[in-house]
C-alpha cells in the first residue's frame, strides 16, 4: 500500500511539473496554453533522451507533434484543396469555389517550425489557409519546403524561393485566375523569416517581372547575430518557444555541429568582421522604449571567426533579413508585422518594422501584448484559443485593405 501511494504521489508530482508552468498574468485561457506547453516540454525531454542515447535525432522526435497534427488535403463547400508540386517542391493549393468576379488575390504562405518542424498540412495551417482563401476569395499556395536536418541553409530558402518564382510567372498566374498586381508572401516564425527573405531576393532577380503587393510577417525570426536581445532575456522560459529551443532551431538551420549550438547558446558565435553589421540589429536604436525596459546595450560577444568561415550563412541576409541594407529595404512592398509580447522573437519583428519604416516602406506593426509565440495557429480542436482567431482576424482585415 505504501509503495502504491508513493508511486501515485510521484506520478502526481510529475504531472504537476509538466502541466503547471508560470504564465504571464495577462494571458487568456491559461489552462489551454499550459497544456500545450506541457505537451511540448514533455516531447522536448523525450527528444533529448533519444538524442543522447543515439536512438533518434532530437528534431526527429519533435516531429511527432507535426505528425499528430496532419490532416488530409480535403476540399469543402468553400475551398478546393489539392496536394501538388510547384517546380518539384510539394505545396498545398487552396482555390476558392465561389465565382471570382474578376481576377483573384493570391498568397504564397510559408509555415513555421524553426526550419526543422512543421507542415502545410498541420491542422492549424490548413485551417488558416482555408480561412484566407475563402474570406479573401484568394488563391493560397502553402509550401512544404525541406527541413533541417538533414537539409540546412540555404535549402529551405531555395525551396520557397523556387515556388514563389514559379508561381509569379504570368502563365501560372493566368492559369489560376490571379491578378498579378495582388500577390503577397506571408509566413509565421521561421516562415516569416523566409517570407521576408523571399521579398528581398525578388528585388534582385531580373527574371521576375511580377512585383509583390504586400508581405505579412507573423512573429518572424529575422536575425541570428544577437541571441540575447531583451526579448530573448525576458521570455527565455515562456511558452511555446523558450530561448533554448530557438537557439537550437537557429543552429540546426545552419548545421548539426554541437560547437555551433554551444557558441550560439552563449551568444559568442559572431566573428569580429560582423561588427559592421551591428548597426542593423542594435536594439538600442530600433526598439521602442517600452520594449527596452531596464536592459543595457551590449551586443553579441565576438570570437566566432572559425564558425563563420565554416557556416557563412550566419551573416547572409537570406538567413537574417534584418542584415539587409537600407537601400534594399526601401524597395520592399508594404508590410504587416505582427509581434507578441511574451515571445523571444518579439524584438526581431519590432526592429524590422522600425527599419522598414525608416526606409520609407509603409508598415503596420501590430503588437499583441497578451500573446505568445505560435498563438495564431491555435485555431481549432482541443487547443483552440480566442486569441488565435483574433490575431488571424487582424491579418485578414489588413489583407482586405492592402492586397
Amino acid at each position: 500500500m505504501g509503495a502504491r501511494l508513493l508511486c501515485l504521489c510521484l506520478l502526481a508530482a510529475l504531472l504537476g511539473y509538466y502541466i503547471y508552468s508560470p504564465l504571464p498574468e495577462d494571458l487568456a485561457q491559461p489552462w489551454t496554453v499550459m497544456l500545450a506547453s506541457a505537451a511540448l516540454r514533455a516531447l522536448g525531454h523525450l527528444s533529448e533522451a533519444a538524442d543522447m542515447l543515439g536512438l533518434m535525432h532530437y528534431m526527429e522526435v519533435l516531429r511527432l507533434f507535426t505528425a499528430v497534427e496532419l490532416v488530409a488535403p480535403t476540399s469543402d463547400e468553400n475551398v478546393t484543396v489539392t496536394a501538388t508540386e510547384f517546380n518539384s517542391v510539394p505545396v498545398r493549393l487552396y482555390l476558392p469555389r465561389r465565382a471570382p468576379g474578376g481576377l483573384r488575390r493570391a498568397m504564397v504562405y510559408f509555415h513555421g517550425g524553426g526550419w526543422c518542424l512543421g507542415d502545410a498540412g498541420m491542422h492549424g495551417y490548413d485551417h488558416m489557409a482555408r480561412r484566407i482563401s475563402n474570406e479573401l476569395n484568394a488563391v493560397v499556395v502553402s509550401v512544404n519546403y525541406r527541413l533541417a536536418p538533414p537539409h540546412h541553409f540555404p535549402v529551405q530558402f531555395e525551396d520557397v524561393y523556387s515556388v514563389t518564382k514559379f508561381f509569379l510567372q504570368s502563365e501560372v498566374l493566368s492559369q489560376h485566375g490571379v491578378d498579378p498586381a495582388r500577390v503577397c508572401v506571408a509566413g509565421d516564425s521561421a516562415g516569416g523569416n523566409l517570407a521576408a527573405a523571399v521579398a528581398q531576393q525578388l528585388l534582385e532577380d531580373p527574371e521576375v517581372k511580377t512585383k509583390l503587393k504586400a508581405q505579412v510577417l507573423i512573429y518572424p525570426a529575422l536575425q541570428a547575430l544577437d541571441l540575447n536581445l531583451p526579448s530573448y532575456q525576458d521570455n527565455a522560459h515562456k511558452p511555446i518557444l523558450p530561448r533554448s529551443l530557438m537557439v537550437r532551431f537557429w543552429s540546426e538551420y545552419f548545421s548539426s555541429d554541437p560547437a555551433l549550438r554551444e557558441a550560439m547558446a552563449s551568444n559568442s558565435h559572431v566573428p569580429p568582421e560582423a561588427g559592421q553589421l551591428w548597426h542593423f540589429v542594435n536594439w538600442s536604436l530600433w526598439l521602442p522604449e517600452d520594449m527596452r525596459k531596464d536592459h543595457r546595450p551590449g551586443g553579441p560577444g565576438l570570437g566566432g571567426a572559425e564558425l563563420a568561415r565554416r557556416y557563412p550563412g550566419l551573416l547572409d541576409p537570406r538567413a537574417s533579413p534584418l542584415l539587409a541594407s537600407e537601400a534594399r529595404l526601401r524597395r520592399l512592398p508594404p508590410a504587416l508585422v505582427l509581434t507578441c509580447e511574451h515571445d523571444v522573437l518579439r524584438d526581431d519583428g519590432a526592429m524590422y518594422a522600425a527599419r522598414l519604416r525608416a526606409a520609407g516602406v509603409p508598415v503596420t506593426h501590430h503588437h499583441a501584448k497578451d500573446a505568445f509565440h505560435g498563438a495564431v495557429t491555435f485555431l481549432a480542436g482541443p487547443l483552440e484559443l480566442a486569441l488565435g482567431h483574433r490575431l488571424l482576424r487582424t491579418c485578414l482585415d489588413w489583407l482586405q485593405e492592402n492586397l
